[in-house]
């Protein structure tokens, strides 16, 4: 702990109401697949803290993503949110004690936990963590005062476990508690050999320090509770910007856990890969182009019993080359050879960008290792060495290698001379084969060049695949089914690949996290399988996975349900229960009634009797369903037209907006008659507001300046300070037009007038201000100012805390202060009160003004005098 520890602070009886204290290069990527282990384990064994089960790691993920985004943690810096999960984990599980729900910690090991240094951890860490009422600290020292340690409650565990009940995500238990606390030590903790126990080695991540620590170990936290037990990490689904695709989907993903940037999650997957628990690779594509890019946690993997395949790659991952590609150039032994997606051989290490572009005949098209025939054979189809007899020569063209045994192995098959005898030249007909002369003809369908003609079955006789579909969420998906995917044909494994997207795409609605779509139906088709009693027992692969493999089987009217189990939580279905509790209440009422009503049946004639009302009752429901259906569907009907409806009026409507605002616009200025400017043109706006400014700031400078019932003063303080504006608005205009360009403003009239009219606007919001401020300095030195003045003097120097020196220099000053912030707020009263006065005045006058007939008010217009431009209009 540090140091610089405050005095403790006290613990409460309630275990939530805590006091604060005052504590003070990236490497080579590499290709690799992951296959199930046959035999014994590869990983940890059971007692690995990584080979979670699948429940557990829904519940530890539930948790910590809960506790992350609880508003005291949620958008807390990564060292913060590290601190909250340790202690989260190290907190002691309810026993309805006053320790509950506590973790003792130091702040250096808290540190090591994180890989950052004792101020970091204050800095960083628990202080955001207090301030943000997240965590609760206290102090905890020994008889001489000494601190010893640092008790912890971490206050969204307390409030889920005081308020949220047992349901709460973050109300784990002891055993859970251990579970996360075990993986947590595994990931990254520091190690430790305590004296008469068995040593824990350091984590994975333990010798990860400094900066970046504490978001790398948070990540890698995140990214296996989101890792099935095939390794690789559930990526997002969906489609993504068009800044996130040049990061790939893995960094995206791990943004999206962390509540980062694509670049800032890149760079921790760069950093993780270079630990070596992570491993990325790029599926292969028949292009030789990027294809789409998966994210291993290879600890998980290995804790699974997975034999991983790793071959060092360059930076950009794509297929081997495929065996006889490229005639002699690839060695027969080679591993690239054997022509499987995602491993290559040593050879193909080096060059990247032959990778990237392919240009030269090495880089073959993909050719499956071992071809099955989907074509009857034929006498001739005009195949590679057909027609040539028994002798296995290679065929009439300049490549070698086409003779290779196709199983992979060293040998080759014996080959013919290297030049046909007597064959045609590239590009010539062939003649007829031997076989042909002896037949006497070919076969139905064959064309010209001797291959055989698609007749409309083509389709259905579309070459299969041997693997799964590249697509990353087909596979996981699917893998459970993976023989009987082998023994479908072409077509039929297009069907099922649509069918399992279909379900994804379903499956994804329903879920509260997507992307544990995959994972959900590979789950449903291996307890489909079991249910069947193995791959063995099914004759029809593709009815079996369209009718019954594939396809959601609701027991209750509730969508997520499939065999009694909700989808979104695993857990059993709430409605199927209900219904099954329904129907053995209906079934035990019936049987009374039965009792009630037909005393002393035997047990068959009971039977008889209950099972006919049981029927009676069937039907009736199903009548009252039919019944509430068609309910239904006028309801339905009656809500699509009210919409319908609610759509043409709110079309209507802005259609009405739209034409309103179009007669709007066509209007001419109400003062100038400029046309088309939607009554009022931009320059006489300007003016307006001129006006307005030009009126307040002469109320502003009467408020101090004469008597405000006096009405002949306060229009004489408005006309003086009309004049002085009207004088400086002249000087800006002036100004102004001295800038522009000879034959500028007549050029564009209207945009002159509109730029004249502005400035003067400016002119006279600058002017007002200095008016404002003058007639506050006046206000304040008013008899009412004074008084409240030296009434804040007297009330600040009264205070008990100077009673003993009520004269001396910190009273005088704190006196001082307080009477001119009372000057200040008098003086903004004042000013505010009396301007609410002249306003209201004024808004009298014009009333009254308004209200006078012509007969009234021409005398009055009369008897002012004309000034110069008045005069010369009338004489001229």
């Amino acid at each position: 702990m540090s140091a610089g520890a405050a005095s403790a602070a006290t613990l409460d009886h309630h275990p939530g109401e805590f006091v604060d204290d005052a504590l003070g290069g990236i490497p080579r990527q590499r290709d690799l697949r992951s296959v199930p282990a046959s035999g014994k384990q590869g990983g940890g064994g059971l007692e690995d803290p990584l080979r979670l089960g699948r429940r557990t790691r829904l519940r530890l993920r539930a948790a910590v993503r809960a506790l992350l985004a609880d508003p005291s943690i949620a958008g807390q810096s990564d060292v913060a949110k590290l601190a909250a999960v340790v202690l989260f984990a190290k907190s002691r599980a309810p026993k309805g004690y006053k320790d509950d729900n506590v973790s003792s910690i130091w702040v250096a090991e808290l540190g090591r936990w994180m890989g950052v240094g004792e101020s970091t951890v204050n800095r960083r860490g628990l202080a955001p963590l207090r301030a943000s009422d997240g965590l609760h600290t206290e102090v905890v020292t020994d008889a001489h005062g000494h601190p010893t340690g640092l008790r912890c409650l971490v206050m969204p565990l307390w409030r889920a476990r005081t308020h949220g009940g047992a349901g709460h995500p973050l109300a784990l238990d002891k055993a859970e508690l251990a579970t996360l606390l075990h993986l947590i030590e595994a990931l990254f903790g520091h190690g430790w050999a305590p004296e008469g126990k068995e040593p824990t080695p350091p984590g994975l991540l333990a010798s990860r320090l400094g900066k970046g620590a504490a978001t790398d170990r948070l990540g890698l936290l995140l990214m296996v509770l989101h890792t099935p037990a095939s390794g690789w990490l559930q990526l997002c689904s969906g489609s993504m910007r068009k800044a996130e695709k040049k990061h790939g989907r893995g960094a995206v993903t791990l943004a999206r856990l962390l509540g980062c940037s694509p670049a800032g999650a890149r760079k921790v997957l760069d950093r993780l890969t270079e630990n070596g628990v992570v491993a990325r690779e790029r599926k292969a594509t028949s292009t030789r182009m990027h294809g789409r890019g998966r994210v291993m946690l290879l600890p998980v993997a290995r804790a699974y019993g997975r034999v991983l395949e790793v071959v060092q790659d360059s930076e950009n991952v794509f297929s081997a080359r495929p065996g006889g590609a490229g005639g002699n150039l690839a060695p027969a032994g080679d591993a690239g050879a054997l022509g499987t997606p995602g491993i290559r051989g040593a050879e193909d290490t080096g060059n990247a960008e032959i990778q990237e572009r392919p240009d030269s005949a090495e880089l073959h098209a993909h050719h499956a290792s071992v071809v099955t025939p989907v074509v009857p054979p034929q006498l001739d189809c005009g195949f590679s060495g057909e027609g040539r007899g028994a002798e296995g020569r290679r065929p009439e063209r300049a490549c070698a290698g086409e003779d290779q045994a196709v199983d992979g192995e060293d040998d080759v098959a014996e080959t013919g001379p290297l030049v046909a005898k007597d064959g045609p030249l590239r590009g010539e007909e062939p003649k007829e084969s031997p076989v042909d002369e002896q037949m006497g003809q070919r076969p139905a369908g064959a064309g010209a060049g001797g291959r055989p003609k698609a007749v409309g079955w083509d389709k259905a006789q579309r070459q299969r695949r041997v693997g799964l579909p590249a697509d990353l969420r087909l596979r996981v998906a699917l893998t459970p089914a993976a023989w009987l995917w082998e023994r479908l044909s072409g077509w039929q494994q297009d069907q099922v690949e649509a069918a399992a997207k279909t379900e994804l795409a379903r499956l994804e609605g329903l879920l509260a996290l997507p992307v544990g779509a995959p994972q959900l139906l590979a789950d449903r088709l291996a307890d489909r399988l079991e249910e069947t009693g193995g791959e063995a027992r099914v004759t029809g692969p593709y009815g079996w996975l369209i009718g019954r493999g594939l396809v959601q089987r609701p027991s209750c009217s509730d969508r997520r349900c499939d065999d009694g189990i909700r989808l979104d939580t695993g857990t059993g279905c709430e409605n199927c229960q209900n219904v099954i509790h329904i129907r053995r209440a209906r079934r035990a009422r019936i049987g009374a009634e039965v009792d009630q009503e037909l005393p002393g049946l035997s047990d068959g004639e009971r039977r008889s009797v209950l099972k006919e009302r049981l029927r009676e009752q069937a039907a009736i429901e199903a009548e009252d369903f039919v019944w509430r259906r068609e309910q239904a569907r006028t309801e339905q009907a009656r809500r699509e037209a009210d919409r319908a409806a609610a759509r043409d009026r709110a079309e209507a409507e802005r259609a009405a907006s739209a034409a309103a605002d179009a007669v709007r616009q066509a209007l001419a200025c109400e003062d100038c008659g400029l046309q088309q400017a939607g009554g009022l043109c931009e320059a006489c706006g300007y003016r307006r507001r001129t006006e307005a400014v030009i009126v307040e700031t002469g109320l502003v400078a009467a408020t101090w300046s004469t008597d405000l019932t006096d009405t002949a003063a306060v229009a004489a303080v408005t006309a003086d300070v009309r004049a002085h504006l009207n004088a400086y608005i002249e000087a800006a205009t002036q100004q102004f037009l001295g800038l522009m360009q000879p034959g500028e403003l007549e050029a564009e009239q209207v945009a002159a007038a509109t730029a004249v009219a502005f400035t003067a606007l400016q002119a006279v919001e600058q002017a007002l201000p200095e008016y404002r401020s003058s007639a506050l300095g006046r206000l304040g030195r008013t008899e009412e100012a004074d008084t409240e003045a030296r009434r804040a003097y007297a009330t600040e120097q009264g205070r008990y805390w100077f009673q003993h020196n009520p004269n001396g220099a910190d009273a005088i000053a704190a006196a001082t202060n307080a009477a001119t912030a009372a000057r200040e707020r008098t003086a903004e009263h004042l000013l505010a009160t009396r301007l609410e006065q002249l306003r209201k005045q004024a808004a009298a006058r014009a009333e009254q003004d308004a209200a006078a007939p012509w007969t009234d008010r021409l005398p009055e217009l009369a008897a002012r005098p004309l000034d110069d431009n008045a005069t010369g209009a009338v004489i001229a």
